[in-house]
Parts: C-alpha cells; sequence; structure tokens
C-alpha cells in the first residue's frame, strides 16, 4: 500500500450532494435517509489502498462505498441489512460496471454484526474498512416548505428506514453503540494486517441537546482492539474564494435558529469527523468478538 498523506480538511463539500450522485448512481438512490458523500469515499479509498485490493462496508445503504471503490480499480464487499437498499446497492455497482469501472463487488443482505461469518472467504483480506453508522431513526431526508425560516407546513419524504426493528436505526444510543462494536469486531477479522478501518461520523442534536458520537465510536473501537490514529475532518460545505458555502439541511439550520434566537450560540454542522483506526498488533486473539 502506497498510503499517501491526508490533509487535516478534506474539501468534499465542494458539489452538492445531489451533483456527486447524479448520473453515477441509479435515481432511485434517494431514497436512502442517510447517504455517505461520494467525494469522501473517493478520497479514503484513493489514499488508503491501490488499485485491486479489496475494500468493505459492512453497512453500505445503497452502496457509494463500493461504487467509489469499483471506480478507481479496486474490489469491494458489503452488507446491508435492509433488502431494498441492497438491490440499490447491487444497481449501483452494476450503473458503475456500465459506465466502465473496472473493479468487482458483491453484496450481501443480512445483519453485519454476522459479517465475519458471511465473509468468512475474506479473512486477512480487506485493506480498507469503510462505513458511516446509523445516527438513529432521526433523520433529515428532503422536504419541502414555503420558506426557510419554516413558514407553511414542512413536508418530509425520504427520511425513515423500514419499520423492521432489528435495524439499528431503530435501536437506542446504547444498544446501536452495542451492536457497531460488534459489526466493527467482525470487521477486524476479515481486516489484513497494517489494513484500516475508516468511519464518518458527526455529532448529532437530540432535543437541542449536542451528542458526541464519534467520541462514542472511539470508545466502542479501542474496546475490540482498535486504535485511533487520526480524527480528521470533511467538509460537507463548499469552499469558494476562501468562503464557506453552505450545504446544512433545513432542518440543521432551523435548529440553530431557534438556538440562536434562544441566546445559544449553536451552529449547524459543517463537517463529519473522519475516523482512521487501525488494529493493535496483540489485538486479534486478545479482543473480544
Amino acid at each position: 500500500m502506497n498510503e499517501r498523506v491526508l490533509p487535516s480538511v478534506l474539501a468534499t463539500g465542494q458539489l452538492q450532494a445531489k451533483m456527486q450522485r447524479r448520473g453515477r448512481y441509479v435515481p432511485e438512490s434517494i431514497r436512502h435517509p442517510g447517504k455517505m458523500l461520494p467525494a469522501i469515499a473517493s478520497q479514503v479509498v484513493s489514499a488508503f489502498t491501490e488499485p485491486g485490493e479489496l475494500v468493505l462496508d459492512p453497512m453500505c445503504g445503497i452502496g457509494t462505498t463500493l461504487v467509489e471503490a469499483v471506480h478507481l480499480g479496486r474490489h469491494a464487499a458489503g452488507m446491508e441489512y435492509e433488502a431494498d437498499f441492497a438491490g440499490l446497492t447491487a444497481a449501483n455497482v452494476q450503473h458503475a460496471r456500465s459506465q466502465g469501472a473496472a473493479g468487482f463487488a458483491r453484496v450481501a443482505c443480512g445483519d453485519s454484526r454476522n459479517i465475519a461469518t458471511v465473509f468468512a472467504d475474506l479473512r486477512d483480506m480487506a485493506a480498507l474498512v469503510l462505513t458511516s453508522p446509523p445516527y438513529g431513526k432521526r433523520t433529515h431526508g428532503h422536504i419541502r416548505c414555503r420558506s426557510r425560516e419554516g413558514g407553511g407546513p414542512v413536508k418530509k419524504s425520504n427520511h425513515r428506514y423500514s419499520t423492521d426493528q432489528g435495524n439499528l436505526a431503530h435501536q437506542g444510543l446504547p444498544q446501536l453503540m452495542e451492536g457497531f462494536g460488534q459489526i466493527l469486531a467482525g470487521c477486524r477479522e476479515l481486516l489484513r494486517p497494517g489494513g484500516v478501518i475508516a468511519i464518518t461520523i458527526r455529532p448529532i442534536r437530540v432535543n437541542g441537546q449536542l451528542i458526541d458520537l464519534p467520541g462514542q465510536v472511539i470508545e466502542v473501537a479501542e474496546a475490540v482492539g482498535l486504535v485511533l490514529t487520526h480524527r480528521l475532518a470533511a467538509l460537507m460545505c463548499g469552499l469558494r474564494d476562501g468562503r464557506l458555502i453552505n450545504r446544512a439541511s433545513f432542518f440543521q439550520m432551523l435548529e440553530a435558529w431557534k438556538s440562536q434566537e434562544k441566546g445559544l450560540p449553536v451552529c449547524a454542522a459543517a463537517h463529519e469527523d473522519l475516523l482512521i483506526l487501525r488494529m493493535l498488533r496483540s489485538s486479534r486473539s486478545e479482543a473480544p468478538a
């Protein structure tokens, strides 16, 4: 692996998310309520892998990690709990192949807490695991309203996962983190020596309170024998002539406006944390499964 050094701040929001996906993903991909930015996946895959190496995503959603990997000549494997989204991953990979992507990918539908068993033939083969856990069942999706300030009725769409309570997105935060720890433990079994696990995650506000999800993810990762080596920022905003171009969602802005009206110095999030983790040399036999 000829790893290049990533900058501490990645300019991954230069284009709107819909523009990053336009023509590169099937239109139905819009249905997923929490999609990774393609620019994040592309930059991370480029930094930590070489063509022909394997990239893994245990919570692949519509397959962003897989699509960007195969476009870069890497091979990929993904797992997705919901059959609808697993089907979209397969469609997006097929679409990428039709556009000339050189890599191959496979997707499995099921509970990724069992990923080490499902992909047992890939043990010690993944150069990179790249994923993003759900933020619970609270997602912004897409909205229509009469004004940015919230005047008139607000109509939401594409903001829910299925009603299947087995999906970790429907669990409380402690259960979500416990399940994600089990997923990371399984991914560690598939990671090759010297491989990297990269996770995109950002703090969220619940009932006005800021929840440090990145910090909680670091704790569960360390508990399964992973060590944090870098904590970077992947921008969701754009940069133009030294200025930030706001890409925050309507609900992020509404939350900020309401808090500011109460005299609280709250701003909308402009980045996601990008956590880079590696396996402790002696952790494979010692860390809990």
